[in-house]
């Protein structure tokens, strides 16, 4: 059976024939006037030509083309076919439906949103209101930031976020951080992961602008609470990855490694794409106290100008007992993803113990 046969279908494959009909089936059964065939006509037009997200706004575009009701009352239909959907990735057709046609309605098509993200969630379509009417729309996610409901709570997180992928970014948000900073100290010790991740996913965005920043933020919180510090540390992970030294510090690793690295070896030392190479090692330590280490590991890749850039992967953290020792190893296929394309030459590895590089070593990659 060749790759092809066996690959996973692609994302835009939630948005499938079938889908879509179920869409029109739970319509038809929550009003019955609904006109299935024509909806099915409309959103299968150049169906298989569209990405996942777009085939997501074709189904809200669908709807409203066939739906003859003004907006209060076709989200009065739309609110009943909600918790009939089988996907919660497909539900997020129903707040794009709200972005697109309640504009004119903001307490309304808020309303909407927050009730809709309980089913998948709302975060693409709550920037359009952040973007159009910004100081309205935060204010009222702060409050949301302590409602009962978690899927609520992370909407005002991840809805703010100033780089969410696959959404435009928020300039202002990306300029001025503080602007959303109220909901981000009102989730930081949520007792959800599922809202801890968006809090730590929003404060690694604003690292790119603005680490200080975040740090500072970070630094002003007690990280007694279990959660806060797991949303420390993971939101400084990007910092982390680079040696910032400060980021380390909170984390307690931020004092120089006195330790050794012994065996250093990345093998085989020539590969084919889809072929996996191992990094292994061991990390000695040189001194009587017990340490606490940050091991990464960074590739240069080649790029096809010749030119290198370096990725840093996250290895472990450890606490190493004086004098003791630790055996790292760490097996990683080479293949292209669609962010990421390999070319032939040497790529650079190396080893980096609290943000500090200790040892290099390397690979080719050839072609067969």
């Amino acid at each position: 059976m060749s790759t092809t046969d066996t690959a996973a279908p692609a994302l835009k494959e939630i948005f499938n024939a079938e889908r879509l009909r179920h869409i029109a089936d739970e319509m038809s059964a929550v009003y019955p006037a609904f006109k299935a065939k024509a909806f099915l006509k409309h959103a299968q037009d150049g169906l298989a030509e569209l990405s996942v997200m777009q085939r997501m706004a074709r189904v809200s575009e669908s709807l409203h083309a066939v739906l003859p009701l003004g907006y209060e009352d076709s989200l009065d239909v739309l609110f009943q076919l909600a918790p009939r959907l089988n996907s919660g990735f497909v539900s997020m057709c129903l707040p794009h439906y709200v972005a697109s046609y309640g504009g004119h309605a903001f307490d309304t098509s808020m309303e909407a949103l927050k009730y809709f993200t309980t089913f998948g969630s709302s975060e693409f379509a709550i920037r359009h209101f952040l973007r159009s009417d910004l100081e309205r729309s935060l204010e009222l996610m702060h409050d949301w930031a302590q409602d009962e409901n978690h899927h609520v709570r992370r909407l005002a997180s991840e809805g703010s976020r100033p780089r969410l992928p696959w959404s435009f970014r928020l300039e202002a948000v990306q300029a001025n951080p503080q602007l959303a900073a109220g909901i981000l100290d009102r989730l930081k010790a949520d007792d959800s992961l599922y809202v801890r991740k968006s809090v730590a996913n929003h404060l690694n965005d604003v690292t790119k602008e603005h680490p200080e920043w975040v740090l500072d933020v970070i630094e002003g919180w007690s990280l007694e609470n279990k959660h806060t510090a797991w949303i420390a540390k993971h939101a400084l992970r990007s910092l982390i990855k680079q040696g910032d030294v400060r980021a380390l510090t909170v984390i307690g690793a931020g004092a120089k490694a006195e330790v050794e690295l012994l065996d250093v070896r990345v093998e085989p030392a020539v590969v084919q794409l889809g072929e996996t190479i191992t990094l292994s090692f061991t990390v000695k330590s040189t001194v009587a106290h017990e340490q606490r280490l940050v091991i990464d590991y960074a590739i240069d890749y080649v790029k096809a100008n010749g030119g290198v850039s370096r990725k840093v992967f996250k290895l472990k953290t450890v606490a190493l007992a004086g004098f003791g020792s630790e055996v790292v190893r760490r097996s990683q296929q080479i293949k292209d993803f669609t962010t990421r394309k390999h070319h032939v030459g040497r790529h650079g590895v190396r080893v980096m113990v609290n943000g500090e590089v200790l040892a290099e070593a390397g690979f080719d990659i050839v072609i067969g």
